[in-house]
């Protein structure tokens, strides 16, 4: 629903250099302008960041990239379809919410779950693409460096935490689980209700 503006890119872009680690970053469509493919192409940041950077434009499979055993992280606006296919992946999140529910969906993910860290957010994104508050390049570094870290303690358990999350979640769904149960539950009422 939000656009993210040009300025935002930049940072989020210089951001994820300066980090130093392997990501795919996708810029959707309606984000990706001629603005951004020059800043990208000409002004080099696809150049500098070479192979440890994947950009892609437009559309892609997130659940797919998600489950791939060589993601490390996530950084998510924390739309609730978004938190549980990170939660099902098992993959620590970087949260970034923009707007309504997503700041409770933070929450859950950094301090309850246990298994996100807060990009720093100051308030809220509009539906232009303007951000009363730039989140600036030096905050994603900070936030793409902690939830990268697997040498740390913090960063053991948070990790160690989304797998456990991704294993009760897989449990959950299969025959006899409890979203299987009440799934089955609730279509036995549904019919009950009809006759």
């Amino acid at each position: 629903m939000c656009r993210i503006s040009f300025r935002q890119l930049k940072e989020i872009g210089s951001g994820l250099e300066a980090s130093n680690s392997p990501f795919i970053w996708i810029i959707r469509n309606k984000d990706y302008t001629a603005q951004v493919e020059e800043w990208l192409t000409e002004e080099g940041l696809e150049a500098r960041v070479g192979k440890r950077g994947l950009i892609i434009r437009g559309w892609a499979p997130q659940i797919l990239i998600l489950s791939h055993p060589s993601v490390g992280g996530f950084l998510t606006h924390c739309g609730w379809n978004s938190t549980l296919e990170g939660i099902c992946a098992g993959v620590p999140m970087i949260t970034w919410p923009m707007f309504a529910e997503q700041f409770f969906n933070e929450k859950l993910i950094v301090n309850v779950l246990g298994i996100g860290v807060a990009i720093g957010v100051e308030g809220r994104m509009s539906f232009n693409g303007e951000t009363e508050h730039l989140v600036r390049w030096d905050q994603v570094k900070r936030a793409v460096e902690k939830v990268m870290d697997v040498g740390s303690e913090e960063g053991r358990t948070r990790r160690k935490r989304a797998e456990e999350l991704a294993k009760i979640a897989s449990n959950a769904v299969e025959e006899g689980g409890s979203s299987d149960m009440n799934f089955t539950m609730l279509i036995q009422d549904v019919l009950d209700q009809l006759q």
